[in-house]
């Protein structure tokens, strides 16, 4: 359910272009594109367990608003984010975290964050979720809150318990992006999730990428200095818009 790897990675250097704004009271991210967007439309970012602290998730969201999205990544841990020092330390403990960031604390802010964009006239969103953000991507297709979804490797899963609930009940075509290296998501899992999902199995459009020498997290905390982890990161960067583009 989670793994070490919730908590390795790089960190990247850079200057985030976006603002940070209250949104429904919650704490938000934001990156609006500067020429022509669709005002009615929104990407939600879910990040990682580092929130909104991590550089390299404000960078994600510059990135895909450079692609003219509205790109929203909400502090739905309400401000306890793992700490940087949590990065790469064996001693740190995530299962702990994650005990303390259940659903009853972690997805009322995402629903006060999209209830106040739909009282400013959004009437459609997409959600692109990272691990721990990634099944609360899930829930909100689940629910039927967004009409477009993009995981990568994402935590908190059950395969395939989670995705045959997906596929029951949810209407949003999926991309989702793994690495062949992902313990928390094996490639045996990925095949389950085929099973249930692919071959035009969920109508709405389903595509599963993994990355060869990528592990979990490898979408948000890649190093770059290593060909096969730089290849992954961007290539699913770049299906991650082509998704967007053809979907939303």
């Amino acid at each position: 359910m989670s793994c070490s790897d919730c908590a390795a990675g790089q960190e990247y250097k850079g200057s985030p272009q976006g603002k940070t704004e209250k949104i429904g009271g919650v704490s938000c991210y934001v990156g609006t594109p500067t020429g022509h967007y669709d005002h009615k439309k929104v990407l939600l970012l879910l990040t990682d367990m580092f929130g909104l602290t991590l550089p390299n998730n404000l960078l994600l969201v510059d990135d895909f608003t450079k692609q003219g999205y509205r790109t929203i990544a909400p502090d739905y841990l309400n401000g306890d984010a793992a700490p940087p020092y949590a990065m790469n330390n064996p001693n740190f403990k995530v299962k702990d975290w994650v005990q303390n960031h259940m659903p009853d604390v972690t997805r009322p802010p995402l629903d006060d964050v999209i209830q106040a964009l739909k009282r400013q006239g959004v009437t459609s969103f997409a959600v692109t979720g990272y691990c721990f953000g990634g099944r609360y991507a899930i829930d909100l297709a689940i629910d039927g809150i967004v009409d477009v979804i993009i995981v990568s490797h994402p935590s908190q899963v059950v395969v395939p318990t989670t995705f045959e609930t997906f596929a029951q009940k949810a209407s949003a075509p999926l991309l989702l992006e793994l690495g062949d290296k992902d313990t928390e998501v094996t490639v045996e899992k990925q095949g389950e999730i085929d099973a249930v999902l692919g071959d035009g199995k969920y109508a709405p459009g389903y595509k599963r990428e993994s990355w060869p020498g990528c592990s979990h997290g490898f979408a948000v905390r890649a190093d770059v200095l290593v060909p096969e982890q730089l290849q992954g990161k961007e290539g699913s960067f770049n299906s991650s818009v082509a998704w967007l583009k053809k979907y939303f």
